[in-house]
């Protein structure tokens, strides 16, 4: 009970929205790595993951070009035994009409044995990369001199992250803060675009109801110090085959998680998530869609002998 406590400790957050500017993901209880670099390698397996979202399926802009956002993202996980730490990578791609984000970043944790748990400790940098189509602006003013660049126009920032993370059995807590380096995207213009620090707060506490049936609660906040949003779910886990769960976004969304395990040592794992628009409808459209693959390699094993046995000495 104490993990509980722990986790109900917060899911106390402010009331305000954030403004979005890193993507937002609904299965982000199995995304960590992406929130915080000390998620590589912590639970002692290697993963592929591959994720694409479509926000507001169907809606339709002012204008014949732009759309609604959508996301992609593949991360890499897997730890590093001898060195009691784990790797991690992951390559993302935002669209938002006419502004495209895309980073390639590399995170390193330390994993510590600590009080019954494993208590990391990660680093993460990369490229931060922003693209402009100038040719998807429509200016009020014929003449203002911030939208008559045509044409794209991308630039690159070096990215910086850090992070901690407490791993039991029965739960985990971690807490990250990304974009630490000020970095800024001007394209020539008079105008900067600056690239906020946001911080990150997770948690997820796991009851076994029987052999069978696990339950999850998880929590993300997310901040940037000026705006508060949180994610708060809970899902069942029926023989570790399946899984269900209802989640809800602050100021937002209701949310239906599900998911399966195929191959027979369940190491191919396909998550869905509906998201379902509560709030400004009228700008938006009713429901997102999320598509998870992930694959989960073999545990490497010691080489041993072959024993082979004699049938004159079995007894």
């Amino acid at each position: 009970m104490k993990g509980l406590r722990i986790l109900l400790l917060i899911l106390v957050p402010a009331v305000t929205v954030l403004a979005q500017q890193d993507p937002q993901f609904t299965q982000y209880m199995f995304n960590n790595l992406y929130f915080n670099p000390a998620h590589a390698g912590i639970e002692g397996i290697t993963r592929v993951t591959a994720l694409h979202r479509t926000q507001w399926l169907g809606y339709q802009p002012t204008f014949e070009d732009g759309g609604a956002p959508s996301t992609q993202l593949m991360t890499f996980s897997s730890p590093l035994y001898k060195l009691n730490s784990g790797i991690g990578a992951y390559i993302s791609n935002d669209r938002l009409g006419p502004l495209n984000n895309v980073e390639i970043q590399a995170s390193y944790a330390y994993h510590l044995a600590l009080g019954g748990g494993k208590l990391s400790a990660g680093i993460r940098t990369g490229i931060y990369s922003q693209t402009i189509n100038f040719d998807r602006y429509r200016a009020v003013s014929p003449d203002d001199p911030l939208i008559n660049t045509k044409g794209k126009a991308s630039q690159g920032r070096p990215d910086l992250a850090v992070g901690l993370n407490y791993r039991t059995e029965k739960y985990y807590l971690g807490f990250s803060s990304v974009h630490l380096l000020p970095s800024s995207f001007d394209f020539g213009l008079n105008q900067n675009s600056r690239l906020k620090p946001h911080y990150y707060l997770s948690g997820g506490y796991f009851y076994e109801l029987n052999f069978d049936v696990k339950f999850q609660l998880m929590t993300l906040i997310k901040s940037d110090f000026a705006k508060t949003a949180f994610d708060f779910g809970g899902m069942a886990y029926i023989k570790d085959t399946m899984w269900a769960g209802l989640s809800f976004r602050e100021s937002e969304a209701a949310i239906l998680l599900l998911g399966y395990s195929l191959m027979k040592d369940k190491s191919l794992k396909i998550g869905y998530a509906l998201d379902y628009i509560v709030n400004d409808q009228a700008v938006k459209q009713a429901t997102s869609h999320e598509i998870m693959l992930t694959y989960e390699l073999p545990v490497a094993t010691a080489m041993k002998k072959k024993v082979v046995r004699t049938p004159r000495y079995r007894h």
